[in-house]
C-alpha cells in the first residue's frame, strides 16, 4: 500500500514553517539592534574600545579594575538605570574587547586617563559626568578628577584612594596586602604563576573565575593588564599628585584582602573639595559584585548632593 501524506497538513506546515522562519529573522534582528544600541566601537587614536550605553538620563561612567572588564559592572547598572543615569561603561585599554598595545608605555596613567575624554566627546557627552570607581579603575577615577576636572561633577571610588595617599600608606598595604604588587612586576614569572593556578587562589570572591582566566589566556592580554602595574609602580610610590577638587566619596569593604581602610581614609589630606568615608562590613574586595544594592543606594545619595 503506498504511503498516506497528508497533502493539506503540509501546506499549512510549510506555511507555518514560512511564518516561524519570518518570525525568527524578525526577532533576531530586533535582537541584534538591541545588542547594537548597548555595544558600540569608539576609536581612540589607533585603539578601538568596546563601550557600552544603557539607560537615559544623567551620564554615569563606570570603570573597572583589575582583572576585571565592563561586566564586573553588571549587577551595578540595573540599579542606576532605574535611578535615572544613563550608564556609560567600556573595557578600558588592554582590557576585555578593547585593543590592548603592545609596550608598557601605553599604560601610564596619564594615558589610559586621557582616553576618557575622547570616548565621551564621541559619545556627544560634554557636561560633567558622574563616575563611579572601582580597583585600578578607582586610580583612573582619581586621574580623571586630577588631570580633567571640567569633566568631572563628583566621584565614588571604591577600596583605592588618592594616589598620594596610597603611595604614602604603611608598612601594612606596601609589604602585607600589597605585597602582590611587587611580584606582579616579574615579567613572565608573575604570567606562567597567574595563568597556571594562581587565579584560582588569588581571586578570593570574584564572581567569574572562569571568565577572568579565560579573558587572560588570549595571546598578550595577560601582560597587557599587569602592564598598568608596571608602567605606574614607581610614579604612584614617589611622585608628587595634585589635590583633588571634586567631591568625593571613599567606599572600602571590611573583607577586602588587597587593599588597607587608612590609604582610603587618608585621601582626605589631600583634598580640596568635600570628602566623605563609607564602610561596607562583609563585603570582600569586588564590591560591585558583593554589594550592588549598597553601593548603588550609596553612590545614588551623593550624587543628589551635587547635582550641578
Amino acid at each position: 500500500m503506498a504511503p498516506f501524506y497528508p497533502q493539506n497538513n503540509i501546506r499549512r506546515d510549510n506555511k507555518l514553517a514560512k511564518f516561524n522562519k519570518t518570525k525568527f529573522h524578525h526577532l533576531r534582528s530586533n535582537m541584534n539592534d538591541a545588542v547594537q544600541e548597548k555595544y558600540r566601537i569608539i576609536i581612540v587614536g589607533a585603539l578601538k574600545f568596546k563601550v557600552g550605553v544603557q539607560g537615559k538620563g544623567e551620564p554615569l561612567l563606570l570603570l573597572h579594575g583589575f582583572p576585571d572588564d565592563q561586566n564586573v559592572w553588571q549587577k551595578v547598572i540595573p540599579l542606576m538605570v532605574d535611578k535615572g543615569y544613563q550608564v556609560i561603561t567600556f573595557d578600558q585599554r588592554g582590557c576585555g574587547e578593547s585593543d590592548a598595545p603592545v609596550g608598557r608605555k601605553h599604560y601610564k596613567i596619564r594615558t589610559i586617563v586621557d582616553d576618557i575624554p575622547s570616548i565621551l566627546d564621541q559619545l556627544n557627552i560634554c557636561d560633567p559626568v558622574a563616575v563611579i570607581s572601582h580597583d585600578w579603575g578607582a586610580v583612573i577615577g582619581w586621574g580623571l578628577s586630577l588631570f580633567h576636572p571640567k569633566r568631572v561633577k563628583a566621584h565614588v571610588a571604591i577600596s583605592v584612594g588618592h594616589p598620594q595617599s596610597y603611595g604614602r600608606a604603611g608598612f601594612k598595604q606596601k609589604f602585607i596586602k600589597g605585597f602582590y604588587t611587587l611580584w606582579f612586576q616579574l615579567t613572565g614569572i608573575t604570567e606562567y604563576y597567574l595563568l597556571h593556578g594562581g587565579f584560582n587562589r588569588w581571586l578570593l570572591r570574584h564572581d567569574d573565575e572562569t571568565g577572568v582566566l579565560k579573558r587572560m589566556s588570549r595571546p598578550g592580554r595577560l601582560t597587557a593588564a599587569l602592564n598598568w602595574y608596571r608602567a605606574n609602580f614607581i610614579d604612584i610610590l614617589f611622585s608628587k599628585w595634585p589635590r583633588c577638587t571634586i567631591p568625593t566619596l571613599g567606599i572600602w569593604s571590611s573583607e577586602d584582602p588587597y587593599l588597607t581602610e587608612a590609604q582610603l581614609c587618608n585621601s582626605e589630606k589631600y583634598m580640596d573639595a568635600q570628602w566623605q568615608y563609607q564602610r561596607i562590613d562583609g563585603a570582600g574586595h569586588w564590591v560591585p559584585q558583593d554589594s550592588p544594592s549598597q553601593l548603588a543606594e550609596l553612590a545614588g545619595k551623593w550624587f543628589e548632593q551635587h547635582k550641578r
